[in-house]
């Protein structure tokens, strides 16, 4: 691999500047004090390059998902209303009570793949560990990056009629641990590297071959066995490849997700001390800018008119610095210039950063700031408010139809359960009798939020969550 030392330096500013310190964005240590965070993130909304950055800013999600919200308990909403107090406090119960009997110890990890990676009481981390025998701590985190990238990015929801059978264990997964098991396996069989000799790696070349026959015989999908979404997992991640080649400024001459480490922590010095720190949005920023062009929807913010506006038909000019993601439209978010109209999430990247947080950790990295992350608007987190009517449709027949990603039922709904997950994680806190510094979001989460809708969703629906989503794997 190219060294990154010198060139991420410079490279890297590209993603470093103008963030602010707060926990919207992270500055080098020491750099605090030498800039005004509301001037240094002021943006041009009315530029495309602009409006792109204000959108992939936490801090914005909250502000929109925060006024919608806002505007559901005025008797605004088309779609829903919002339940009261005491629903709210039963949630934080509810949730509460998972989470002691799931973690009757102090400890409470992150809401992280590699929960999943646990899966059977099995310590896959560790075998994975054993399997790369001497490497060092920077050699290390960049596999652990090369798997969980890879890992998440596979990781929308696989539907109730698949499963995985781990070979070694006899077990059988299903859900997110299955596609977690199934995904650790493929990546230590060299599913993703094009280096026979280095299997434990994920690679640019690797990825871009990926045959979706191959995945799917890795994942054990059959005409009895089918997973949601095959087709579009696979042309995802070769898209992923692509990304990673046309970057080697991030991702190295090998185009490995790894080199991220090296990217984010490069300018602290060839090794990474145990003094380095870096904050959560930076590692999310990072991951937005480098990998927007991944994502298959055509939302881009360049697609509509110049004030922001909606332009029926619109297509954008096709640049991937201008892509959005996970990013839709909604008729009641306001927002300057071109960002009018657009309530960004990014569930997946924001995932995948929380995710990352142990692998910079395990090699000597402290992650600050993690309370500027969001919630994470998918089924569990968002079908836990409805099942315990905090977000109660106004028609109960909106949960009977099939809706896609982009329809305002669906955004509205994971806006609400970002800003109502922010009121029910203090809550939570009061009853498990924590701080936020003991119990961050992240740790609520897992704890937590998605355990208990999980837990709902079986008791009312034999698992199945509250709304119907037409999903192509890369958002649901």
């Amino acid at each position: 691999m190219t060294s990154n030392s010198s060139n991420n330096s410079n490279g890297n500013d590209d993603f470093r500047d103008h963030l602010p310190v707060d926990g919207s964005g992270s500055l080098r240590p020491g750099d605090e004090g030498r800039v005004d965070p509301a001037t240094e993130f002021a943006v041009d909304a009315g530029h495309p390059a602009g409006a792109a950055r204000l959108l992939r800013s936490t801090a914005e999600v909250r502000r929109r998902a925060a006024g919608l919200l806002a505007r559901a308990r005025q008797g605004e909403s088309r779609w829903f209303r919002i339940g009261d107090d005491n629903a709210l406090e039963d949630a934080a119960r509810t949730v509460a009570e998972v989470t002691r009997e799931r973690y009757p110890w102090d400890t409470i990890p992150y809401h992280s793949r590699w929960r999943h990676f646990e899966a059977g009481g099995v310590d896959r981390r560790a075998q994975l560990d054993e399997l790369l025998g001497e490497a060092d701590a920077r050699q290390r985190a960049r596999a652990h990056i090369d798997l969980v990238l890879v890992s998440v990015l596979l990781d929308a929801g696989a539907g109730p009629d698949w499963h995985y059978t781990e070979p070694a264990s006899g077990e059988r997964f299903s859900r997110s641990e299955g596609l977690g098991v199934a995904s650790f396996h493929a990546f230590t069989s060299g599913l993703f590297s094009s280096d026979p000799e280095r299997p434990l790696q994920a690679d640019a070349a690797g990825l871009r071959g990926l045959v979706t026959d191959r995945l799917g015989a890795a994942f054990q999908v059959s005409e009895v066995n089918p997973l949601v979404g095959l087709a579009g997992r696979a042309t995802l991640l070769r898209r992923l490849g692509e990304a990673l080649a046309e970057q080697p400024e991030v991702f190295g001459e090998d185009g490995r997700p790894g080199n991220l480490f090296d990217a984010l922590v490069g300018p602290f010095g060839p090794a990474a001390p145990p003094t380095a720190e870096i904050g959560a949005h930076a590692i999310l920023s990072l991951l937005l800018d480098a990998l927007s062009r991944i994502w298959p929807s055509a939302n881009a913010v360049d697609s509509i008119a110049a004030d922001g506006s909606d332009n029926p038909g619109g297509i954008g000019s096709g640049d991937p610095a201008l892509a959005l993601g996970d990013c839709w439209r909604h008729s009641a978010v306001p927002g300057p210039g071109l960002t009018n109209g657009w309530m960004p999430f990014h569930k997946l990247s924001q995932w995948l950063t929380y995710s990352l947080l142990e692998p910079f950790e395990w090699a000597g990295v402290k992650v600050r700031h993690l309370e500027a992350l969001t919630a994470l608007p998918e089924y569990r987190n968002g079908g836990l408010l409805i099942d315990s009517g905090v977000i109660v449709p106004k028609d109960s027949a909106l949960l009977e139809r099939r809706w896609k990603a982009g329809d305002e039922f669906i955004v509205e709904w994971r806006a609400l359960t970002v800003a109502l997950l922010d009121e029910l994680a203090p809550r939570v806190r009061k009853v498990l009798g924590r701080s936020e510094e003991q119990l961050p979001l992240a740790c609520v989460l897992e704890g937590g939020t998605w355990a208990a809708g999980r837990a709902l969703a079986q008791r009312l629906r034999d698992g199945a969550p509250p709304l119907q989503i037409e999903s192509d794997g890369t958002v649901f």
